[in-house]
């Protein structure tokens, strides 16, 4: 068992999917988890479900001085940041490029990209003054082979592959311990837009191919482990079943 008593947790798109699912694996762990996202009512029912060592903080991501001040408004109530799970991101606009609304294609990559930057900028100062801190960001396939109708998802998980790995270059000398997950595809409203849209061989698959959405919240906490040190500054893989089997997903 992996014991976060003490430690506070920020997670980013937290009012569903992988990111609720977070919330509720890091506070089993004992950790004191911040939730941040657009969606209050979500949110609020998912602090409410937690209980005391959760806080639903609604704000727009991609807003430097409002998730400034959602990550002060967490601090003051946990205490400061130990862990930062930048778990937000949107898939749409999937279209061909030449098809794509400027506007939405700028919307995603402010989402998927500023924000994550954003939210290392205004945490990782502080955990470099205490001593240190762990840095997770959810990624994907599409960050290293482009997908037919996803130039913008593409682009923006390619982008934050790279802030992860500058991160790790730039201070794991520092006590900063960062990597990304990769979870392949997973059973939340994403993958049902996905369907929806009809493009590619990902709106393809079937809902059972795809992974519960408690696989990636519970190896993100995994992640958090003196198990996962030797894969700081990595992607960590949870298609391969030797992962698997590593964080207990399967025997």
């Amino acid at each position: 068992m992996i014991d976060l008593s003490g430690k506070t947790v920020l997670i980013t798109g937290a009012s569903r999917g992988i990111g609720a699912e977070a919330a509720r694996v890091f506070a089993s762990a004992g950790a004191k988890v911040a939730l941040l996202a657009r969606s209050k009512n979500a949110l609020d029912e998912i602090a409410v479900q937690i209980g005391d060592n959760a806080r639903a903080i609604s704000c727009d991501l991609s807003n430097l001085s409002d998730l400034k001040n959602a990550i002060d408004t967490a601090k003051a109530a946990f205490g400061p940041i130990d862990i930062l799970i930048n778990n937000a991101g949107m898939i749409d606009p999937i279209a061909p490029l030449q098809d794509t609304d400027p506007d939405q294609w700028s919307k995603l990559i402010d989402v998927n990209v500023k924000a994550v930057y954003y939210a290392m900028r205004l945490t990782v100062p502080d955990m470099i003054a205490r001593g240190g801190g762990t840095v997770l960001t959810v990624s994907s396939g599409a960050a290293h082979r482009a997908i037919e109708g996803w130039s913008a998802y593409c682009a923006s998980k390619a982008a934050v592959a790279m802030l992860t790995e500058s991160l790790h270059l730039e201070e794991s000398g520092n006590g900063i311990r960062a990597m990304g997950l990769s979870p392949g595809t997973v059973a939340t409203q994403m993958q049902r837009d996905i369907k929806a849209s009809g493009i590619n061989a990902v709106s393809k698959l079937d809902w059972s191919d795809h992974i519960p959405p408690d696989w990636p919240a519970r190896a993100l906490l995994w992640m958090c482990s003196a198990a996962a040190d030797p894969l700081c500054g990595t992607e960590v893989q949870l298609r391969d079943d030797t992962t698997r089997r590593q964080i207990g997903l399967i025997s």
